[in-house]
């Protein structure tokens, strides 16, 4: 156990070292770049190809929409960036450091600790309160119960939902639900807020909510949320939005010119 910890502790060290170099020399400037990345899935004789080379550098602090039709690799792209996969070819860096190269045990501290994931089904833990399904990405970066406790409970005053702390999901409305999956993605401060289709089983005035909030979230704490949606509202928040289409990037649009766009193909 002892050489186990050891090794983790290692790690840790050496990819906060990492981690800390990048930022010094690239504040103010890229967070995540993607370099020609291209997924091929295999299926015996049978290939698909996802992503054909997609080059994109995304800017520290901005919030930045993924958008394109199913089947487009909008989905496998976000899943790239975020380190839930990895390229066939090309590389992916978040703050400089190629996670490709990283190892199982380095991926999921990077990911722990660097970025914050939510989901359309937003996966909370049913049986677990609303501050229990908040505080376990907390435990699983070993933080003191308490510590996470107390930090539980100002994220969740950041979303709004303190007072529904001990509530459990089932208790909770859809939107209350995506607010504790927010509050649970960002335990760990992280860098990055990935979010894939956050408003996809929301109404629309819910939908509208989310969308202010990762905006909020944006402007108060200058995370970079980066969102892969079909959800035309995320036009307005965004900074700049990202056009997949047949696995390329067809175009990056500001809000201006992607509201152009669809007048003219409507």
């Amino acid at each position: 156990m002892i050489k186990g910890h050891n090794k983790t502790a290692d790690m840790s060290k050496r990819l906060q070292d990492m981690l800390a170099g990048a930022r010094d020399s690239a504040k103010g400037s890229y967070v995540i770049r993607a370099v020609g990345v291209r997924k091929v899935y295999k299926m015996g004789d049978s290939e698909t190809h996802a992503l054909r080379g997609v080059t994109l550098d995304v800017h520290r602090g901005e919030y930045m929409s993924i958008m394109g039709p199913s089947g487009s690799g909008k989905s496998t792209f976000f899943n790239m960036i975020g380190g839930l996969d990895k390229p066939t070819a090309g590389k992916v860096y978040i703050d400089q450091v190629d996670i490709a190269q990283l190892d199982a045990y380095e991926l999921a501290w990077l990911r722990c600790r660097k970025v914050g994931y939510i989901f359309q089904m937003f996966n909370l833990i049913q049986v677990m309160s609303c501050i229990e399904n908040v505080m376990l990405p907390m435990s699983f970066a070993g933080k003191d119960s308490e510590e996470a406790r107390e930090r539980a409970l100002e994220i969740l005053d950041l979303v709004g939902l303190r007072s529904r702390a001990l509530h459990k999901p089932a208790e909770m409305s859809g939107g209350q639900q995506q607010r504790v999956a927010i509050a649970r993605a960002l335990a760990n401060s992280p860098d990055i807020l990935l979010a894939d289709e956050p408003t996809g089983n929301l109404d629309l005035k819910t939908g509208e909510e989310i969308i202010d909030l990762f905006s909020h979230l944006r402007d108060t704490l200058g995370i970079t949320i980066i969102t892969a949606t079909h959800d035309l509202k995320m036009l307005k928040a965004s900074d700049r939005i990202v056009w997949i289409e047949d696995g390329r990037l067809a175009r990056v649009s500001t809000p201006e010119e992607a509201n152009i766009h669809l007048e003219e193909v409507h």
